[in-house]
């Protein structure tokens, strides 16, 4: 300690990404900013949206209109990029089935990117990862509240599901607790709450609060595919990294942040958002009115909940106080 994190949101991989990987390679996803700024990291981690295979299909529950499997090659751009770590706990992991999860665990491993968040029984999809950078042991936790029919059983593979609308459960808040006991940071990344809202529920926001208490160090959510608020040491929502999404017009899902978050043994001390902008199946940093959009949208998410945000070098800043 300290150390600094990479973070960022759902990296969707598949269907029109897909695409653009068998035409051109995958190697071209990110902009040369973008990759800079997961340079500054000593660990990085992503929520990963879909399966990697080339197998499986398609699961079928009532209602479900989305399902995103990326070709094996795409690890290779998490790999560049420098991801150490993903989440698998999401509602997409099981779109193709055990099969294509099985090969998205197994590619994922030899490209040395650590998962959470999903396994072959329950005890492995919530088995928490225990990564090392600058000096600090730092255990990762994924989990997600949606879909229950994904959930991993004592004999069944699938993702670490919690209701937690429901209260965080106990199983959860003591795992954190005794990862906090023999680990110098825990960071946990719940994929919480419905797509497109443009702030935290109320339940999301207690869930928070219970994961801290428990001895979370750092709390990274996912799943409304926009950024939230920030309010230390919980990122509410990460927003979209890479995608081919429609766009709304309103909230511009087409518009983020990628957070580099220092930590300390007190917790994050520092926090920078970085602003990108998604375009087709590519992801470069933001600049002019898309900058200035994101800024002040995000400062006035942070404002709700009282925290400062200042501008620094084109990026957005939390400190401690």
């Amino acid at each position: 300690m300290p150390i600094t994190i990479a973070l960022a949101g759902d990296t969707m991989l598949g269907r029109g990404v897909a695409e653009e990987i068998a035409a051109y390679g995958p190697h071209g996803l990110f902009s040369e900013g973008v990759r800079e700024v997961f340079g500054e990291a000593d660990l990085a981690l992503v929520n990963l949206e879909c399966c990697v295979s080339d197998r499986g299909r398609r699961w079928d529950p009532a209602g479900k209109p989305f399902h995103f499997r990326a070709p094996p090659a795409a690890v290779d751009a998490l790999a560049d990029l420098g991801v150490d770590c993903v989440t698998l706990a999401n509602n997409h992991a099981l779109d193709y089935g055990p099969d294509a999860l099985a090969d998205t665990l197994d590619v994922l491993r030899r490209a040395g990117i650590r998962t959470v968040g999903a396994g072959e029984d329950l005890g492995r999809a919530r088995e928490p990862a225990v990564v090392e950078a600058g000096g600090a042991r730092v255990a990762v936790l994924g989990v997600t509240d949606h879909p229950a029919d994904f959930a991993a059983a004592e004999d069944r593979p699938g993702v670490a599901h919690a209701d937690l609308e429901g209260g965080v459960p106990g199983h959860l808040l003591e795992e954190v607790r005794r990862l906090r006991g023999a680990h110098d940071a825990v960071l946990v990344m719940p994929h919480w709450g419905p797509n497109m809202i443009p702030a935290p529920l109320p339940y999301v926001r207690r869930a928070a609060g219970s994961l801290v208490e428990a001895g979370a160090t750092l709390v990274a959510g996912s799943s409304a595919h926009v950024f939230h608020a920030v309010v230390r040491p919980v990122l509410y929502d990460m927003g979209d990294f890479i995608d081919d999404y429609a766009v709304d017009p309103l909230l511009r899902n087409d518009l983020g942040l990628v957070f580099l978050v220092t930590l300390d043994a007190a917790g994050p001390s520092r926090i920078e958002a970085v602003p990108i902008r998604l375009d087709f199946c590519r992801t470069r940093l933001a600049g002019g009115a898309d900058r200035a959009w994101i800024a002040d949208r995000f400062t006035a998410a942070c404002a709700a909940f009282d925290t400062p945000v200042s501008v620094r070098d084109g990026r957005l800043v939390v400190e401690r106080p």
